[in-house]
């Protein structure tokens, strides 16, 4: 259900403030208080909206830089950009006049404190684009340099009331300039929403500095069944390109569509747009853009010789792990059966039987045993290895201390693990696919394809095999640790160390 374009809660509390009622709620003392304190955030991000708006009709330098980008008077105001001037405390002094709202600008992410406890404002001599919810309350701010100047964009951190996550730039204006939207474009920057909106393409979106996420696909797919992607045609292009159709797997639904369009190398929405104008640009997302199962077939295929059994191998380790993100149970049976028609082999044989819940083999005694697989030989750093391939989520489930004892482990293996962990915790959002990629032609390559066609006993079983072989490597780590320890006199030892030898009882 929706109404003016609003998710249900948001419809529910816009429809009774047009009435003049109140939304009645069930909150707890903690819940009433923590909504105060944003509607407190949200009173303050659209007091500084406001002065950044002012300032920029201030500022002739910030009008000439956005007239030669081509931007209109119209459509800044239309998306409320503003300007911020060089200084270190222009919010401070109009909004941060006492302690209590200092706080609450530096809880929204619109102040910063140092280590000495001074606090200064965040953005600075840039022009700024407010990020609006779905209500069109600004929660956040991006701020562009004009001219050279790092970083380029400058995005608000999070805060109570915005996760970038969740959040897109232009959806609240999309959804506003249309009363029935049919698709969603998908672009990298925010003058890439403004100028096509500018030019009467007036539905396309940008991610925060982030990839578009499975939350922000969820939602776009509740508002309509076609999102496209357009990216720029370079290699940073093509990159984010996959990370979106990585996090794009597992919120996939029948009946929806997912496509990307490449633009020529050089170009990006805005300049595109400029040049060809509003029909030609359309023309192009309709018949130059791929459907996801297209693009992800090229993409594996082009990492593969699918003429050579290895390269037909590596093409099913790479396109396994995929499959398997994905719940909408049409789109990947047929996604199967066209990964195995795209290299001419059956699915029972590229997949296994049964082909990832793709339909079994009709012809032929299906009852007929398979000559047993040979299983790889693994021990458990390669157990461990496997796991993390099969299930990333579990680097999220080891310590720091048991890392660090597992690092005084003298074995081979060792490093690469560590560097794995390392990997995963920084970047959680990393699948089997992704992971495979990053170290593709590097020295682990092959050892890592070969781990990832691992069969553990069961899928839900994986975090157990894990944790036994991980305890594994605990328990190698802590003898060998035991064992530099006794040779040592006592006398040198530090307190941790005796501690840690009092554990062991001969």
């Amino acid at each position: 259900m929706e109404y003016d374009n609003l998710e249900f809660p948001e419809a529910i509390e816009e429809l009774a403030r047009t009435l003049g009622l109140e939304v009645p709620r069930e909150e707890s003392a903690g819940q009433q208080q923590q909504r105060r304190q944003s509607a407190d955030l949200y009173d303050l991000m659209q007091q500084a909206s406001l002065h950044y708006q002012s300032e920029l009709k201030r500022h002739s330098q910030a009008i000439d830089y956005l007239k030669q980008r081509g931007l209109s008077g119209s459509t800044a105001k239309d998306y409320g950009i503003g300007f911020v001037p060089e200084s270190w405390d222009y919010l401070i002094k109009r909004l941060g006049k006492n302690d209590r709202t200092q706080q609450q600008l530096e809880s929204a992410g619109m102040l910063i404190r140092n280590d000495s406890g001074r606090i200064y404002d965040r953005f600075r001599n840039r022009i700024m684009f407010p990020i609006r919810d779905p209500r069109g309350k600004t929660i956040a701010f991006g701020g562009r340099v004009m001219g050279e100047g790092e970083p380029k964009y400058l995005n608000s951190p999070e805060t109570p009331i915005f996760h970038k996550g969740r959040e897109l730039y232009g959806l609240y204006e999309a959804k506003r300039h249309n009363k029935t939207l049919e698709k969603i474009v998908v672009v990298e920057g925010y003058m890439d929403v403004v100028m096509l909106a500018q030019h009467g393409v007036r539905y396309a979106v940008a991610s925060l500095g982030t990839a578009c996420t499975a939350d922000h696909i969820q939602r776009l797919f509740r508002l309509v069944d076609d999102v496209l992607f357009c990216f720029d045609g370079d290699r940073a292009g093509r990159d984010a390109a996959w990370r979106a159709l990585n996090n794009c797997l597992p919120a996939l639904q029948n009946g929806k569509q997912v496509r990307f369009l490449f633009l020529p190398e050089g170009e990006d929405p805005d300049s595109m747009v400029q040049s060809e104008g509003k029909e030609a640009f359309e023309q192009r997302l309709a018949q130059q853009s791929q459907p996801l199962s297209e693009y992800l077939i090229d993409r594996l295929k082009a990492q593969c010789d699918t003429q050579s059994i290895d390269g037909i191998s590596r093409y099913a380790a790479l396109a396994k792990p995929l499959l398997e993100q994905i719940q909408a149970d049409t789109f990947k049976r047929l996604l199967t059966e066209e990964l195995a028609r795209a290299v001419q082999r059956p699915v029972d044989q590229l997949f296994g039987q049964g082909g990832l819940n793709a339909p079994p083999p009709t012809q032929g005694n299906t009852t007929q045993k398979k000559p047993p697989k040979a299983q790889l030989s693994i021990t458990p750093p390669r157990l461990v290895i496997a796991a993390l391939l099969a299930q990333p989520s579990l680097a999220q489930t080891v310590t720091d201390e048991d890392l660090a004892l597992v690092a005084s482990l003298d074995e081979r293996a060792v490093p690469f693990i560590l560097e794995l962990f390392q990997l995963l915790q920084q970047h959680p959002q990393l699948n089997t696919a992704a992971l495979l990629d990053r170290y593709r032609d590097t020295p682990f390559d092959s050892a890592l394809m070969e781990l990832a066609s691992y069969e553990f006993q069961a899928a839900d079983k994986i975090a157990i095999e894990f944790q036994d072989a991980f305890s594994n490597l605990l328990k190698r780590a802590r003898k060998q640790r035991r064992q530099t320890l006794i040779q040592r006199p006592l006398s040198t030892l530090s307190d941790a160390e005796k501690s840690f030898l009092k554990q062991f009882k001969d």
